[in-house]
C-alpha cells in the first residue's frame, strides 16, 4: 500500500474482529517499528506485546474502562525508557526524548498495521502506575495502548483542522 493511502486510511477503531492476527503480520509491524528514527539512534523505548486475555483485561481497566483494548488480538505498550535516552542526552533525554522515541514508534507500529489491512486505536488515557503494575516495570515510563486487530466497525470521517488554521508560516 502506497504512503498516502495508508494515511488516508487510518482511522482509530474501536471494535475488532475475533480473529488473531497472524504471526507474519506481527513480526512486520514490530520488524517496521524498529526501523522508527530516535534520538541519537538510542531508541529509548520498549515495546510490551500484549496477548495475554488477563492482561489484556486489565490494561482496559488500567485504561479506565476502555473495553476494546481487551477485544484486541495484540496490545503493544509503548514505554519510554528514560534511563536510556538520558545516558547521553541527561535530563533532556529522560524527560522529552525518549517520550518522543516511543510515541514516534507507535506512531509506525500503527501505520505498519494499517498496511497490513489492521486496526488499531492510540489510547492515551490510563493510570500509569496502574499499567506499570500489570507490566511489572518500575524504571519505564507508559505511553500510550495501541490496541491492534482487524476491524468489526467502519471508520467515520473525522474534520481535520484547515492548513491555513493549524501552519504559522514565518
Amino acid at each position: 500500500m502506497e504512503f498516502e493511502r495508508v494515511v488516508k486510511n487510518r482511522h482509530s477503531i474501536r471494535a475488532f474482529q475475533p480473529k488473531e492476527v497472524e504471526e507474519e503480520k506481527i513480526k512486520k509491524i514490530l520488524e517496521l517499528t524498529n526501523l522508527a528514527p530516535s534520538a541519537g539512534n538510542l531508541q529509548g523505548y520498549e515495546i510490551f506485546l500484549v496477548k495475554d486475555e488477563k492482561k489484556k483485561i486489565a490494561l482496559a481497566d488500567a485504561a479506565l474502562g476502555q473495553d476494546f483494548i481487551a477485544e484486541a488480538p495484540i496490545v503493544p505498550v509503548f514505554c519510554a525508557n528514560p534511563a536510556r535516552s538520558a545516558s547521553r542526552y541527561a535530563s533532556r533525554g529522560r524527560d522529552l526524548y525518549s517520550i518522543q522515541d516511543a510515541t514516534i514508534a507507535c506512531s509506525f507500529a500503527m501505520l505498519a498495521a494499517t498496511s497490513l489491512g489492521l486496526s488499531s486505536c492510540w489510547v492515551g488515557a490510563f493510570d500509569e502506575e496502574e499499567v506499570k503494575r500489570v507490566l511489572d516495570i518500575k524504571h519505564l515510563k507508559p505511553v500510550a495502548i495501541l490496541p491492534i486487530g482487524y476491524p468489526a466497525e467502519k471508520p467515520y470521517a473525522t474534520g481535520r483542522r484547515s492548513l491555513k488554521d493549524l501552519v504559522h508560516e514565518i
